[in-house]
C-alpha cells in the first residue's frame, strides 16, 4: 500500500521548503544563483484504505528516502526560473517486495511576480508560477508500493497571495496539475470495473498552501505549513487490495520549515523541515524531515572577476 509513499515524498519536498521555490513568495535577484541538495526521509506505517484507517502486518513500516538538487536563477528581480531533480529509494520492513530505487522526474518552472505595492508598511504581492515535470527513467511505475513515481508528465500553474508586515508575513496559494496518460506493462486492469487496455488515464491534481511565519531576508526564515492535495476523479483502494495509478488521493499535512544564513560562511545556508500528515484518503498518515544545503552567489560578479 504505498503508490502515495513515491507521491507524497515528491510533494514534501517541493512543497516543505521555502527556498525560493513554486510554494513562497521569495524571489532571487536578477543574475543570483540558489542551488543546494536536500535530503527528505518519510515513513508510515498506517494508511488510510479509502476512508477506513488501518496497517498491514505484511508491509510493516513503508519508508523513502530521497535526494534533491534545487537550482533557482533570478533572470530578473521579478521573474526566476526553478529546476528540482530527485533521486528516491522506496522500501517496506516486511514483506517480499523488492526496493525501488533511481531517478524520478525532472522539474521546471517560472516564477513571476505579477504585482507588489506599499500600503502602509504593508507588502502585498501576488505571484503565478507555470511549469511542469517529465520522467527522466523508465522506472516502473505499476508496481506498488515500491514505484518511485507514476510516469507520468505534469503541468502544473499555481496562483499565490503574499503579504509582509514588518518580519512577518503569510502565503497563501492554490494550485491545479495536469497529468498525462501512462502506459503500463498489463494490457488490463481493474479499477471500479475491469478495463482492457494498457492506457491509465490520469486524474488532475488540485490543492492550496498555506504560511505563516517570520522573515529577515530571503536566507533566514521560520514558518508553519498546512498543505492540502486532492485528486479531482479516481477511485479508492479496494478492500485488502494493492493501490493503484489512478487512485483517488487526499492529504491535508501541517509542518515547520526554516533557513539560517550560517555566520562567517558567505551565502551558504542551512534548512530544515518537518511534516505530518493529519488525514488522508488512499494516502499512508507518513510523518517526515528534511535537511539541506544551499549556496547564493552572483554569477554576473563572478564573470567578472573571472
Amino acid at each position: 500500500m504505498g503508490k502515495f509513499t513515491a507521491i507524497l515524498v515528491c510533494f514534501l519536498m517541493l512543497n516543505t521548503l521555502s527556498a525560493q521555490t513554486d510554494t513562497d513568495g521569495l524571489f532571487m535577484a536578477k543574475n543570483n544563483f540558489c542551488g543546494g541538495f536536500l535530503g527528505t526521509y518519510s515513513s508510515w506505517n498506517n494508511y488510510w484504505e479509502g476512508t477506513l484507517y488501518r496497517n498491514n502486518e505484511n508491509l510493516g513500516t513503508v519508508s523513502s528516502n530521497a535526494v534533491m538538487f534545487m537550482g533557482n536563477y533570478g533572470i530578473s528581480d521579478r521573474l526566476n526560473i526553478i529546476a528540482t531533480l530527485p533521486w528516491i529509494q522506496n522500501q517496506s520492513s516486511s514483506g517480499t517486495l523488492i526496493r525501488q530505487q533511481g531517478i524520478q522526474d525532472v522539474s521546471l518552472f517560472l516564477k513571476s511576480e505579477i504585482f507588489a505595492v506599499d500600503i502602509n508598511g504593508f507588502l502585498p504581492s501576488f505571484v503565478v508560477i507555470a511549469g511542469g515535470s517529465i520522467p527522466l527513467t523508465n522506472y516502473v511505475a505499476d508496481f506498488m508500493p515500491m514505484s518511485i513515481g507514476t510516469q507520468s508528465k505534469n503541468a502544473m500553474v499555481r496562483a499565490m497571495f503574499d503579504i509582509q508586515k514588518g518580519n512577518w508575513f503569510f502565503t497563501s496559494s492554490l494550485f491545479g496539475m495536469l497529468r498525462s496518460d501512462v502506459t503500463i506493462d498489463r494490457t488490463a486492469y481493474y479499477t471500479t470495473e475491469l478495463i482492457y487496455s494498457n492506457i491509465v488515464s490520469m486524474p488532475p491534481v488540485t490543492g492550496y498552501n498555506l504560511r505563516l511565519g517570520w522573515r529577515k531576508a530571503i536566507d533566514t526564515y521560520a514558518e508553519l505549513v498546512v498543505d492540502r492535495m486532492n485528486t479531482i476523479g479516481g477511485f479508492d483502494i479496494r478492500r485488502n487490495d494493492m493501490p493503484f495509478l489512478s487512485n483517488d488521493m487526499e492529504a491535508l499535512k501541517v509542518g515547520f520549515n526554516g533557513k539560517y544564513l550560517i555566520p562567517g560562511m558567505r551565502g551558504l545556508s542551512v534548512m530544515g523541515a518537518f511534516q505530518q500528515v493529519l488525514s488522508g484518503r488512499n494516502t499512508g498518515k507518513s510523518s517526515g524531515y528534511t535537511l539541506g544545503l544551499v549556496y547564493q552567489l552572483n554569477l554576473k560578479k563572478q564573470s567578472k572577476q573571472s
